[in-house]
């Protein structure tokens, strides 16, 4: 069985997938100015009114855009809320990435315990019992 979660994250991964494309990118930045046709959203680009109906398909199945019909005209529109849907998961993360560094930010500002010197002279290693004092030539005898 189906969920709505399971649609919502369908539609989630559909929509990134589709803005992944620097061409729909543009295509998207085009219509938050308004409503455009095919020809309209081809004219900036070297590629084929074909193909960019193409990428409108592309963005259709992803939410963010639909068409409607004006007598001979096809105009494409912007879904606002398919992009305000986007916004609203990213921005969940972004505080929690957000709250993470808040907390980094206070560990940080906690002053540091009082500085040791660290050019004290430090006491010799005491002498070990078990190792016998090393000879200057070995072969003189111990006495």
């Amino acid at each position: 069985m189906t969920t709505s979660e399971d649609i919502d994250e369908e539609l989630l991964n559909r929509a990134f997938l589709a803005l992944g494309d620097p061409i729909r990118r543009a295509i998207i930045a085009r219509l938050s100015r308004g409503p455009a046709t095919v020809n309209e959203l081809a004219e900036p680009f070297a590629i084929t009114k074909q193909a960019v109906s193409k990428h409108i398909q592309v963005l259709e199945q992803a939410g963010l855009v639909t068409r409607t019909r004006d007598a001979q005209r096809r105009p494409v529109h912007l879904d606002p809320a398919a992009l305000e849907r986007l916004t609203a998961w990213i921005d969940r993360y972004r505080l929690d990435v957000e709250s993470s560094y808040r907390g980094l930010d206070a560990v940080l500002r906690v002053p540091p315990a009082a500085p040791t010197d660290t050019n004290a002279p430090s006491d010799p290693p005491a002498p070990s019992d078990t190792n016998p004092p090393a000879r200057s030539n070995p072969n003189e005898e111990e006495s």
